[in-house]
């Protein structure tokens, strides 16, 4: 499916000169989500992955239907505070300063095959400080999957050690 054409791009959002993308309108969209969850599906099966990680907020919106697809759990990566049992933690440096990121100490076991997403691939600072959470914990980072990849800001070259299953490349 030419997923591409379901991305709006807001020119000057959330500041002057940047494109969004918003994938609200392809979410928008069932049987086109649908069908983005079941593509970033074959990837996941094709790596036996055993649970899926994302962080807050729209990590949920495809990881979340991703693991349902699947069968399989999903563990939500959060801002601190947002978790109610012991967490691990990582601090990552973003454009605008420093940001953290918790999960839940018991969410990954030792060896599981884990499969990390995002809706949107940019400079890869959330995803390398997600995947540090997961291996962590012991779990192996077995793919990366997105539903878009901004090449042009070069966030892959984090997650070169790592199979990546983008839907759209900018």
């Amino acid at each position: 499916m030419d997923y591409e054409k379901y991305i709006k791009s807001v020119m000057d959002f959330p500041s002057k000169g940047i494109n969004f993308r918003d994938i609200t309108s392809l979410l928008e969209e069932g049987p086109v989500y649908q069908s983005a969850i079941n593509d970033l599906a074959k990837f996941a099966k094709s790596k036996n992955a055993e649970i899926v990680v994302g962080p807050e907020a729209r990590g949920f919106v495809i990881g979340g239907p991703l693991a349902y697809s699947l069968g399989i759990g999903f563990v939500p990566v959060r801002k601190p505070g947002k978790l109610p049992r012991e967490v691990a933690t990582v601090s990552y440096e973003k454009e605008y300063g420093t940001d953290t990121l918790c999960i839940h100490k018991d969410s990954i076991k030792p060896g599981q095959r884990v499969i990390v997403t995002d809706d949107l691939l940019a400079t890869g600072g959330t995803i390398e400080a997600t995947i540090k959470l997961v291996k962590e914990l012991g779990g192996i980072v077995v793919g990366v999957v997105f539903l878009i990849e901004l090449t042009e800001l070069n966030g892959s070259e984090l997650l070169k050690d790592y199979d990546v299953c983008s839907l759209i490349k900018y």
